[in-house]
């Protein structure tokens, strides 16, 4: 390789800048280059959450109409967070809310309120670190860094994450790990909202994966699950759909879910440990505008903090103890690497 090229950065590696105008002003992002085509930028600024990517020039992230927003323009109050909501490949939420917003009493702190889907999307990430390093005959590009949910009596929530990829490569890996810095148990929620945009996403396309049990979560839901799969062209002020999945899971206990568009002959999948994210929701938008695929593997349902601890499912990490999370997401590029993925998928358990 290296006796074809003067420097690395002319096919693959990572790019490190901030935005200098408008409402993401003062965000840092990092650029990372495969050189397999797959291209995606790390927002350190942003929960070090994912903006753009793309495969071969076909772009699968979605992006809101909001565009990159910094978190100074943040509120937390209801319904606030959609307007700093970019979407991108991936937009994380949590760590103390999941879903729509909620009040709780605290000892001290009186009358709380956990705004729809938390806060931690909109926390910049400090020891941050970017680095390209041959291993043998790998060349991997790691972007890292650490974001901190805390308040004076209450919470000390550490998300530590490590974004990971290498040459040649046609997915990317995510770790991350949840720590718990103060001295009560303390309630954790966490879903990785992972969505996908126009050109994958088009009437052509098709959700594919393997469920024990499908629930729709709304009244369109109910009215459409039939068609949960499938997806339509924009119609003009469609509401959201939105559909809990209880998934299969291979021998190893991993899970698997794409979206697949036939006449391109490409998709995106996701792979997670169903037993660190017991939890999947399809959130499928098919409004004008709004045109985008949710695939979100996480520890709870989006149904609120408060629901979530009034049906038994909420999880709890005692002082000091960690959660570690790992998942992928990647590409399939031809017939055959989705004809490959669809047989996986028909055979899980």
């Amino acid at each position: 390789m290296q006796k074809h090229i003067g420097d690395m950065s002319q096919i693959a590696g990572l790019k490190r800048y901030a935005f200098i105008e408008g409402k993401a002003k003062g965000i840092e992002a990092i650029d990372i280059k495969t050189g397999s085509g797959l291209s995606f930028t790390v927002l350190p600024g942003r929960g070090m959450d994912i903006a753009w990517a793309e495969y071969k020039g076909i772009p699968f992230g979605y992006i809101s109409k909001t565009g990159i927003v910094s978190p100074v323009y943040y509120e937390a109050k209801n319904l606030e967070w959609l307007r700093t909501f970019f979407g991108g490949l991936l937009t994380t939420c949590g760590l103390s809310n999941v879903g729509p917003a909620s009040e709780e009493q605290h000892p001290v702190l009186g009358n709380q309120h956990f705004g729809l889907h938390g806060r931690i999307a909109n926390m910049a990430a400090d020891q941050v670190c970017a680095d390209e390093t041959w291993e043998g005959d790998e060349f991997k590009m790691t972007v890292s860094g650490r974001m901190r949910e805390a308040v004076l009596h209450g919470e000390n929530l550490v998300l530590k994450r490590t974004i990971t990829s290498s040459l040649g490569a046609k997915s990317l890996l995510i770790h991350d790990i949840i720590e718990h810095e103060s001295l009560n148990d303390q309630l954790i929620m966490i879903l990785y909202h992972i969505n996908v945009g126009y050109p994958v996403i088009d009437e052509n396309s098709f959700f594919a994966c393997s469920s024990k049990t499908i629930t729709p979560a709304n009244k369109r839901s109910i009215e459409t699950k039939e068609f949960y799969s499938q997806m339509q062209a924009p119609v003009k002020n469609e509401p959201e759909h939105l559909f809990f999945h209880d998934v299969k899971t291979d021998a190893a206990g991993m899970a698997y879910c794409a979206i697949i568009n036939p006449l391109l002959e490409f998709g995106v999948f996701v792979k997670y440990n169903k037993e660190q994210l017991p939890s999947f929701s399809q959130w499928k938008m098919m409004a004008e505008a709004e045109y985008v695929l949710g695939m979100e593997p996480g520890n709870c349902n989006p149904v609120g903090r408060e629901s979530t601890i009034k049906n038994h499912t909420a999880e709890y990490l005692k002082a000091g103890e960690k959660k570690e999370i790992q998942l992928e997401i990647g590409i399939l590029d031809s017939k055959e690497t989705i004809d490959e993925y669809l047989k996986k998928n028909d055979s899980l358990t």
